[in-house]
């Protein structure tokens, strides 16, 4: 449902591929259709919005946990998101077809036709957003609907026009863990707020990253990724410093709101500062030398936020 940098955190190669020429814009691949349509759901990507859903529930939840509420968030969320998936693609198909990463996807390798995308994106979207109405509640849903439509309505196009799109799309991505929340108490607390800070402000400097990765990738798609737009790239270097910085008090939120303790606060801490030093060292880098350093931001971010999250849960525990 976030910014379809997930989708490209998650399900892309990191080597630089060639920029083929239109002819061999569509590679032949013998796969199913149903592969096909599983694929445009970008099933990696849901993976990690279904998990920080699923986080904030358990945050929430005082007590034993409802497992059939818990399991009818993850599958209504896993619909929405999925919608969410599918129509991005569709939206953004003619672009797609120009990256060499995301020419062979099955919209603009033309193995799945639009109209049949709509359709699909359509369906999983009514269903995903229904199902959170009727079997969670409609506070959950409407945050769904919130995400759905930030995410295909706001971002996708910003992407277009503006390098803030990366700051647009970390809003919805930020989004699953408060459905999680609400999932759980049919309300909004100042706790569902400080989830959200922390994975917004996480989104920065791990999509920065991905950006400075595939920064030709972008460039010849079109899209106005910040790294794109700076030859030195120093306003992308100080954007990675500071919500690097920013988040080791965004993270200390929970235990100011009483929701862990000393433990989740010293480590909270320590991985803060850990993660600090690859956005640090990420942005002093040279340019020669930034993809390499890039990759291991990117890496360190999805080593930082699992653990910060399960040290929580174990002190919330």
């Amino acid at each position: 449902m976030t910014t379809d940098t997930y989708s490209d955190t998650f399900g892309d190669s990191f080597v630089d591929a060639p920029i083929a020429l239109p002819s061999e814009a569509v590679l032949p691949v013998n796969r199913s259709r149903l592969q096909d349509f599983y694929e445009i759901t970008k099933p990696r990507m849901n993976f990690l919005v279904v998990a920080t859903t699923l986080f904030g529930f358990r945050i929430a939840t005082v007590g034993p946990i409802r497992w059939p509420l818990l399991l009818s968030t993850a599958l209504g969320t896993l619909l929405t998101a999925s919608s969410a998936s599918v129509l991005n693609q569709l939206i953004e198909r003619r672009f797609d077809g120009l990256m060499p990463r995301t020419r062979n996807r099955p919209l603009p390798a033309g193995r799945v036709a639009p109209g049949e995308a709509l359709l699909f994106g359509v369906l999983l979207g009514v269903c995903g957003v229904a199902y959170l109405a009727l079997l969670v509640n409609p506070l959950t849903a409407v945050l769904g609907l919130v995400t759905l439509g930030l995410y295909l309505l706001a971002y996708t196009p910003s992407k277009r026009f503006t390098t803030l799109n990366t700051v647009i799309g970390a809003v919805p991505g930020a989004i699953p863990p408060m459905m999680g929340v609400a999932a759980a108490l049919n309300a909004l607390p100042p706790a569902a707020l400080a989830l959200f800070a922390i994975l917004f402000l996480w989104q920065m400097p791990h999509f920065l990253a991905i950006a400075i990765l595939y920064r030709k990738d972008y460039a010849v798609g079109g899209f106005k990724m910040l790294p794109c737009d700076e030859e030195n790239r120093t306003f992308t270097n100080r954007q990675i410093v500071l919500y690097g910085m920013a988040l080791i008090p965004a993270s200390l939120l929970p235990v100011l709101l009483g929701l862990a303790g000393p433990e989740y606060a010293a480590a909270a801490i320590l991985l803060g500062l850990g993660f600090l030093t690859f956005c640090i060292a990420c942005a002093t880098s040279s340019l020669s030398d930034q993809r390499a350093s890039a990759r291991k931001l990117f890496f360190a971010s999805i080593i930082y936020l699992p653990l910060l999250f399960m040290v929580m849960t174990l002190d919330r525990m």
